[in-house]
This record gives structure tokens, C-alpha cells and sequence, in this order.
């Protein structure tokens, strides 16, 4: 693929892929990795690609159950919650929406933030031998990593519309909205595993911490139960937490009786996720250097 190996504490790069036969130029030169650092990420696409396939192809090729797991880990996860939240405590649905997919619309966007978050956090270690030989800007690994989630996120996502045939219960025009809250989930998703990665390198005793945090994630957000039934008064204070908006968001696009969106509060999820986002961009540049060594 053309990958040449650098000294990135040097702050030096080489030339990136060149179509086959063109001539091929290596650039030895003090700070040129910082400079193009973004263009490399676009140069380096094709890695990214090579990474998702491949992670992809071990999570189905290598697995008895296959795209089995992606339909029924939210299937049984569904069925507990409609039971503990539904029947048990009885708390009410969006509308005239069936119970279950209430919980099933909350289901989409946190397994799509989990698995990111579970999956991107260990990823420069578990690509640790590709990182000690060649440069290319590490960024790519923990994004590549998100392939697996969002091809499980399809699959989950057409057994919701399953769903929405068995219980006869159509979508309305919202639906093509669904793509803007994809892209909020991803933006709320990649700032913490950024930070998370890079820490992980240096810290190991964060891969005992990342599953606690998912699982603690799920039980303070909205899931099994819709936001609507947080006191006004906490809501704003509520939504801080940027799964809140992510989950609100599908919601409203997927269930055509879903409570309006609360704007304060969608702004200020959507707000916190920009926030991490960026932090987590900074933390990672601000360590990147250092991986090769610590790995």
C-alpha cells in the first residue's frame, strides 16, 4: 500500500500512497508530520478502509453467531426492559407507540454509542504492532474501529423496522431526518473514545474502567423509558448527559407519535457532545506522539 516508516518523535513523514507507476518521492523534513496531519488522514483513506473491513470480517467471519449477536442482544435486552420498566413499574410510552419499540428506538442509538465507546477504546492496543513500524496518523485507528458498530447498528435497525411492521405502526415524514441524528450519535460517540484510546495506551487499568461506564450509561439514560418523564425542573440538568439528545433525537424521528423534541435540552446534549469532541481530538494529538513508545 505504499506505507513508509518515519521517526514521528523527529516530527518527520514521508510521502503518502501514489498510484502505481507514478514516481515516488520520500520527504525526510523537521515538523512536516504536524503540518499535514489532516491532509494524511484523507491520503491514508484506503487504510481506514482496509481496518474497517478487516475488523468487520473478524467480528462475522470468525464468529458462530455472526449477525446473530446484533439482533439478539437488543431483542433480550428489550424484552427485560419493556418487562421492568413497562409492566412493572409502568411508565408510560411516546403517544400510541407500542411499548416495545419505544424501547427498541432507545436500543438503536445507545448500542451504536456503546459499542463505539467498548470497541475504540482498546483499539490502538490491540493494534499495537501496526503502529510500532509505520507512521500514518494514528487518528485512523479508533474511527476505523466504529465500522463494526454501525454495520451492527444496520442490522439492528432493520429489525426495528420488522418491528414497526409486526405491530403494524407506520413511520411518518421524520424518518428522513434519521440521518442527522446518525451523525449527531457518531460526533457524541467519537469524543470519548478518542480520549479513552489515548489513555488506555498509557493507563492500562482503563479497560476494567470503560465496561463500568457503559453499563452505568445505560441505566442513566433514557432507554427503557422515555425523557418525557424526568421532572421539567431536572430535565435541562438531565440532558448533560449527550446519549440524552442522541436517544431523544432517533425517538422523535422514528416514532410518528413521539413527544416533541426539548429544544434546551437537545441543544445542550448536541453542545456537550461538540465539547468532548474536541477534547478529544486535543488529547489524542496532544499523545499521539508518544504511542509508538508506550505500546
Amino acid at each position: 500500500m505504499g506505507v513508509k516508516s518515519v521517526n514521528e518523535t523527529a516530527g518527520f513523514a514521508t510521502a503518502v500512497q501514489v498510484p502505481a507507476g507514478a514516481k515516488r518521492t520520500l520527504v525526510l523534513e523537521s515538523g512536516r508530520a504536524e503540518r499535514n496531519y489532516w491532509s494524511d488522514l484523507w491520503a491514508y483513506r484506503e487504510l481506514f478502509l482496509i481496518l474497517g473491513w478487516r475488523d468487520v470480517a473478524v467480528q462475522y467471519k470468525q464468529s458462530v453467531i455472526g449477525f446473530a449477536w446484533a439482533v439478539v442482544r437488543p431483542l433480550l435486552t428489550m424484552a427485560i426492559f419493556t418487562f421492568v420498566f413497562g409492566r412493572l413499574a409502568r411508565l408510560p410510552s411516546e403517544g400510541n407507540a407500542p411499548y416495545p419499540l419505544l424501547v427498541m428506538a432507545g436500543m438503536l442509538p445507545w448500542f451504536l454509542l456503546s459499542s463505539i465507546l467498548s470497541q475504540g477504546s482498546s483499539s490502538l492496543i490491540q493494534n499495537s504492532n501496526l503502529i510500532g513500524k509505520v507512521y500514518f496518523p494514528r487518528l485512523i485507528v479508533p474511527v476505523a474501529s466504529s465500522v463494526v458498530a454501525i454495520v451492527d447498528f444496520i442490522v439492528t435497525l432493520a429489525l426495528f423496522f420488522v418491528m414497526m411492521a409486526i405491530w403494524q405502526y407506520p413511520p411518518d415524514w421524520r424518518l428522513i431526518l434519521l440521518p442527522v441524528a446518525i451523525i449527531v450519535a457518531l460526533v457524541a460517540a467519537l469524543g470519548p473514545v478518542l480520549m479513552l484510546a489515548a489513555l488506555n495506551v498509557k493507563y492500562r487499568d482503563f479497560r476494567f474502567i470503560v465496561p463500568f461506564v457503559v453499563q452505568f450509561g445505560l441505566y442513566i439514560s433514557p432507554v427503557g423509558f422515555s425523557s418525557s418523564v424526568i421532572p421539567e425542573k431536572w430535565r435541562l440538568m438531565y440532558s448533560l448527559n449527550p446519549a440524552v439528545g442522541v436517544i431523544d433525537s432517533f425517538r422523535w424521528c422514528l416514532l410518528a407519535d413521539a413527544a416533541p423534541i426539548y429544544w434546551p435540552g437537545m441543544g445542550l446534549s448536541v453542545l456537550v457532545s461538540v465539547i468532548l469532541l474536541w477534547l478529544g481530538v486535543r488529547t489524542f494529538r496532544a499523545t499521539e506522539k508518544s504511542f509508538a513508545d508506550l505500546i
